[in-house]
């Protein structure tokens, strides 16, 4: 479990509190600094026809667009930074965290949402902006979305707490989605890739050739973790959205 343990890389202490810059804090930093390159890539100097970098930028709008259209309809496009945000971070994240930077001597790859503490973070933002736009737009209406059409009035005192439960729960659904799958995911590449360095310095031809098969299952889920990556960064992009509709169309 060394891979998320959190360093420190330069110790700071502010009072009583540790502000110290982690190895946590430089891979956020460094998933920035990807994002702003990508995006700086494909804007600038922005032609009719768009090239490679252009065309890839142009198609994560689009993308981010139109799910915020089919799920929002027309009034989603206001929403756009928030979601293109929380989409590009956490797509950046998972993959930076995947790098093979242990072939470097004392190197090895960070995951930042394989922590709660993050995915919880981008949780709060995303359920919070949710409450402040369905109370700005609807004010004390809002709590209408707990009460379902169509349900008989003797029905209520048992479907409206189900119907908070189910939407208190949505935040901390959010944050452990993408904290288990990130986790789970670079524990099982840990162990297949432990079992092929065994196996392979074992001595044992019988068992070095027996490596082959923890090593091809390697090859195929860390290819399998790719597609995680993003489609983890794609569900919390999509449900954060689905909870935008319900603030703005009281669903």
């Amino acid at each position: 479990m060394q891979q998320f343990e959190i360093e420190p890389i330069i110790a700071l202490n502010l009072g009583n509190f540790d502000v110290s810059f982690t190895n946590s804090t430089l891979f956020m930093v460094v998933t920035l600094v990807s994002i702003w390159i990508f995006m700086l890539g494909g804007m600038s100097g922005a032609k009719l026809v768009p090239g490679r970098w252009q065309a890839a930028v142009e198609s994560v709008y689009e993308f981010v667009l139109g799910t915020l259209h089919q799920t929002v309809g027309a009034e989603g496009k206001k929403f756009v930074p928030l979601i293109f945000s929380l989409f590009m971070f956490i797509l950046f994240a998972n993959l930076l965290g995947l790098l093979p930077l242990g072939l470097i001597p004392g190197g090895h790859a960070f995951t930042v949402t394989s922590h709660l503490s993050v995915t919880a973070f981008l949780a709060v933002i995303a359920f919070g902006t949710v409450l402040a736009v369905g109370f700005a737009r609807h004010g004390l209406h809002f709590f209408s979305l707990f009460v379902p059409h169509g349900v008989p009035w003797w029905m209520m005192p048992l479907i409206v707490p189900v119907e908070m439960v189910s939407f208190m729960i949505r935040p901390f659904s959010l944050a452990l989605r993408l904290f288990v799958a990130m986790t789970a995911g670079h524990i099982l590449v840990k162990v297949l890739g432990g079992f092929v360095v065994d196996m392979g310095s074992s001595g044992n031809a019988l068992l070095a050739a027996g490596g082959v098969l923890p090593l091809a299952l390697l090859v195929g889920i860390s290819a399998l973790e790719m597609l995680v990556c993003a489609i983890q960064a794609y569900v919390f992009a999509l449900l954060t959205s689905v909870y935008l509709n319900d603030a703005v169309n009281l669903h």
